[in-house]
């Protein structure tokens, strides 16, 4: 059986690598011209890093990463809100976060795919099924045949575009900042992740590796965020926020900072139809605020492959997805986008209503909530 994989992100390489290990004959077609060396970093939660487990890929990733043992929540100031140890789940799951430059897992995932074809600055223009074959056609005018055709094109997904023609996109009115810079910063924040809250704006900080420190910067726009945030002085923007955060943005390329607005995909009523399926950021594309966006797509990477697998009729394998897998990555969606907006709240009373509520909340039962994600059902 020929499957195809639109799109050479996280996502789709890791579907390769699954399908691949099942004995499935797989191409990639990839829009861009090449893979982007510069970028950000990315935190590989327990449940990605259990997938990577099964996949044989675990040792790798965490002698090329930063091990991340704990996650904070805190004020401008660096003063904990709340906290969650993961530590315990490390031992439940058998497995730990690591956080790592994307460019690197990138290149993690292309090294095992040395005998899958990967080819690059195909645009899909359109497609269409008949007896149970796909047609696909690109942009550059070439074409190919498949029996099934895997989307994992990201948030913007031409496959998606392509079979659903009423799906919405959700405008969280945020815009984001994200980069990497070679800095040496305390080292009790070696293991952590931390993330400041402020006044309609936050900032966050992790270790990719010995030298690299992987952050990000979110606030609130009104209408039309380029125009807003069109000459951004960030120093100037994080300001009141403590020193280290000055000092990372400050040491960072300008040139090297990534901008964007966020943005997520309103739940659909399904990821497949007939033998096209959709994944990843295609599929239920997320807003970043629990840091599981690329760690669902590498979950449905996964059990895609399992279920196609298992399973000879292929519209039976994708229900068997969805059945394992939508609830959850929905929740997630959700879950996600109401953090994000209770993250920037600008009242000053709503805000120490919000930290009072949370340093109320039982340790114990702040840990299950935000780790319950990291079991896989499957």
């Amino acid at each position: 059986m020929k499957i195809a994989i639109i799109g050479a992100g996280i996502g789709g390489l890791t579907t390769a690598i699954a399908l691949k290990q099942k004995g499935f004959e797989v191409e990639i077609f990839e829009a861009s011209k090449g893979f982007r060396k510069a970028g950000s970093g990315i935190n590989l939660a327990i449940n990605a890093m259990q997938v990577y487990k099964r996949l044989g890929i675990y040792e790798e990733i965490a002698s090329l990463g930063n091990y991340t043992n704990a996650l904070h929540i805190t004020d401008e100031e660096l003063n904990k809100i709340t906290s969650v140890n993961l530590q315990n789940a490390e031992v439940a799951y058998k497995a730990k976060t690591y956080a790592i430059h994307r460019a690197t897992l990138h290149t993690v995932l292309v090294n095992r795919l040395t005998d899958i074809p990967i080819h690059l600055n195909k645009k899909l223009q359109s497609l269409s099924q008949e007896n149970n074959k796909i047609s696909i056609r690109f942009e550059d005018g070439t074409s190919q045949t498949s029996d099934i055709l895997i989307g994992a094109d990201g948030i913007h997904s031409m496959v998606r575009k392509s079979i659903f023609s009423n799906t919405k996109l959700r405008v969280a009115k945020q815009v984001c900042w994200r980069g990497i810079v070679k800095l040496t910063i305390p080292n009790k924040y070696k293991t952590e992740l931390n993330e400041l809250w402020g006044k309609g704006k936050r900032f966050g900080f992790v270790h990719i590796n010995e030298n690299e420190v992987y952050w990000y910067a979110l606030a609130n726009y009104k209408t039309d965020y380029q125009k807003e945030y069109a000459n951004t002085n960030l120093a100037e923007l994080f300001s009141s926020f403590n020193p280290l955060v000055k000092k990372i943005i400050a040491n960072t390329n300008k040139r090297d900072i990534i901008f964007n607005e966020m943005i997520d995909l309103k739940p659909i009523t399904t990821w497949y139809k007939n033998n096209v399926c959709l994944i990843g950021d295609a599929a239920h594309a997320t807003t970043p605020n629990l840091g599981q966006g690329a760690c669902q797509a590498i979950e449905s990477a996964y059990v895609i492959a399992e279920c196609l697998a298992s399973e000879k009729n292929t519209q039976k394998a994708f229900n068997k997805l969805e059945k394992i897998r939508k609830n959850t990555a929905e929740q997630i969606v959700n879950k996600s986008w109401s953090i994000g907006k209770m993250a920037h709240l600008k009242n000053n009373f709503a805000i120490f209503l919000r930290n009072s509520i949370i340093k109320l909340m039982p340790k114990k039962l702040s840990e299950k909530q935000s780790t319950a994600v990291y079991k896989l059902n499957y």
